[in-house]
């Protein structure tokens, strides 16, 4: 099956996730429920044993099949073995790399990371005696010169998801993988749809379902993806023990986001290479961060290994007054001010690269912007940048 089919049947039909195929109903119900009852002491006593310990419907915080349909969808568009729903794509992340590591252990993390995955790194890890090195990025092979002996996880994320830079994960996991170390991918950016990462045997995927699966700003989820039995069962024990419990009906809003995504991604990577373009054509701009762009210095990379793009990027303006460019931004008609992406609407912030960096200072002297392009028509946002940038050309002029 083509993804787009996988997208509309996959979860629908498995016996864990509809055990009695209720009444022909083409979307799985949302099942409420703590409790599981069972008719015997006996079947009461198997239910955490062996694969059902894993795979059953046996209490609420284990998994309902609501659940379990979500997770069997994802698993099959990212072609893992199995995936873990968790509550939120940040628990996604720490949850994940808390399955692999422990005390005395390395980790080595992209300086281009999500700030809140840096965040656990400095807070919680160190504390519990993981030590964390960032790495350039744009290693590839070279990350051996970084890797040692107690490295037990190479973190990536690609692209990075302030400034872009694609990761050579072919490169990095052949080189973590003869060091006995683990690869991670958040894979939110590429999504199952534009990078399959098990094609490339990275080891553990990460999604958070909040953006474009979800696809509508109105619900927080995750989920990881493992390569293989043995690696889900461990991601699987560590969700258990820290009791992290995705919701049913958030379970459901992400399948029923989930059927869209193919026709939204693909409407959005269009509008968002539009707009990219013709941000690129602007005297106010330096430079737009996205690698489907052939002067992307990742462009080489993601034109291998991925099939499409989302519409997330960055923006390096020429000027680095920020009261003209909050003129510029705050008087947007359509690109609202907002964290996150991945919805129906447009959205921009301000990215502050060079707070947060170590391995590889950010040396760009330009505000920069991270722009996510909705479902609007592109003419309209073009439109709504193009006045922006005539609010911000006053502003330099009259401060002038």
């Amino acid at each position: 099956m083509q993804d787009d089919t996988w997208i509309v049947h996959a979860g629908r039909a498995h016996a864990t996730t509809q055990p009695r195929r209720p009444y022909g109903i083409v979307n799985p119900p949302v099942y409420h429920a703590s409790t599981v009852l069972y008719p015997t002491l006996e079947a009461f006593q198997q239910r955490s044993q062996g694969d059902a310990k894993y795979h059953a419907v046996r209490y609420g915080a284990y998994g309902v099949p609501t659940t379990f349909a979500l997770a069997e969808a994802i698993a099959q568009l990212e072609g893992g073995q199995g995936s873990v729903v968790t509550s939120s794509g940040l628990a996604a992340v720490t949850l994940a790399i808390s399955a692999f590591v422990g005390q005395g252990d390395h980790l080595l993390m992209p300086d281009a990371v999500y700030g809140p995955t840096r965040d656990f790194c400095r807070t919680v890890l160190s504390r519990f005696g993981v030590e964390t090195t960032y790495y350039d990025p744009c290693l590839g092979a070279r990350i051996a010169e970084v890797m040692r002996p107690n490295t037990r996880v190479v973190f990536t994320e690609s692209p990075g998801s302030l400034t872009f830079e694609v990761q050579d994960i072919p490169a990095i996991v052949a080189v973590a993988h003869a060091h006995q170390a683990l690869v991670l991918l958040d894979n939110t950016w590429g999504t199952p749809l534009f990078f399959k990462p098990f094609q490339y045997e990275v080891d553990i995927s990460l999604q958070a379902g909040t953006k474009y699966i979800a696809g509508h700003s109105d619900l927080v989820i995750g989920m990881i993806t493992a390569r293989t039995e043995a690696l889900l069962r461990q991601v699987k024990d560590t969700t258990m023990a820290f009791g992290d419990i995705p919701g049913p009906d958030d379970c459901y809003l992400a399948l029923r986001g989930l059927r869209s995504m193919g026709v939204r991604l693909r409407q959005q990577q269009a509008a968002g290479l539009q707009v990219a373009q013709w941000l690129q054509s602007r005297p106010e701009v330096k430079r737009v961060l996205y690698p489907p762009l052939p002067e992307d210095p990742g462009h080489h990379l993601w034109q291998r290994d991925f099939t499409g793009a989302c519409s997330l990027f960055g923006v390096v303006l020429h000027t680095s007054a920020a009261p003209a460019v909050a003129q510029m931004v705050e008087g947007y008609r359509y690109f609202k001010i907002g964290a996150s992406w991945g919805g129906y609407e447009s959205l921009v912030i301000p990215a502050y690269p060079g707070a947060i960096r170590t391995a590889v200072p950010w040396t760009e002297p330009g505000f920069v912007l991270r722009y996510h392009v909705g479902l609007e028509t592109p003419e309209d946002l073009i439109a709504d940048l193009d006045e922006g940038f005539q609010r911000l050309q006053h502003a330099l002029t009259g401060s002038a």
